[in-house]
């Protein structure tokens, strides 16, 4: 877990950064033209002058990259939390068709989805304010209709149908060598 007062992967740190980069470029900027604008400036300030025009010009353009990834950054994260969107609503359109050719009444639709979610019995009748017999009968009818004797074996099922391995289209065993 990341520490909450600075998390690098926020925006607003990285924006917070860039901002306080550049006041200091601003502040070095004005420091140079006040430095060239002192009558003899060029003989005494010449060559420190030069060093800070530098390295204030280098500040500015690590600003500019900076921006430039920032940005990229966040159209990244933008079109993956996008891609996650629709990965999540392919996966529960899957299983939601794998339920309904299962037949499996609302009820047991409910405590099936709770199944995949990984809670417990226990969890699942409080969740749906039931008793747990009535959850384990209603996981047994699950595992009846959809040819599965317990929870890992319909989980593999739904495993094997998100990855376009459904009944149909199981592999086959390998075969024994010897």
């Amino acid at each position: 877990m990341t520490n909450s007062r600075f998390d690098p992967a926020q925006p607003s740190v990285l924006i917070a950064l860039i901002v306080v980069q550049s006041i200091c470029a601003a502040i070095f900027l004005g420091d140079i033209i006040a430095d060239l604008l002192m009558p003899g400036a060029m003989n005494t300030e010449g060559r420190h002058a030069a060093i800070e025009a530098i390295a204030t010009f280098g500040l500015i353009a690590a600003i500019v990259v900076e921006v430039r990834i920032l940005m990229w950054l966040l159209r990244r994260k933008a079109h993956l939390e996008q891609s996650l969107k629709s990965a999540q609503g392919a996966i529960q359109e899957v299983i939601d068709t794998e339920f309904s050719a299962w037949n499996l009444t609302p009820a047991e639709r409910d405590v099936a989805t709770f199944l995949v979610k990984g809670l417990s019995t226990g969890e699942i009748a409080q969740m749906r304010g039931s008793a747990e017999g009535t959850v384990k009968a209603q996981l047994n009818a699950i595992y009846r209709k959809s040819g599965s004797g317990n929870r890992a074996e319909l989980m593999s099922l739904l495993i094997d149908t998100l990855m376009g391995h459904g009944k149909d289209t199981a592999p086959e065993p390998l075969a024994k060598s010897g």
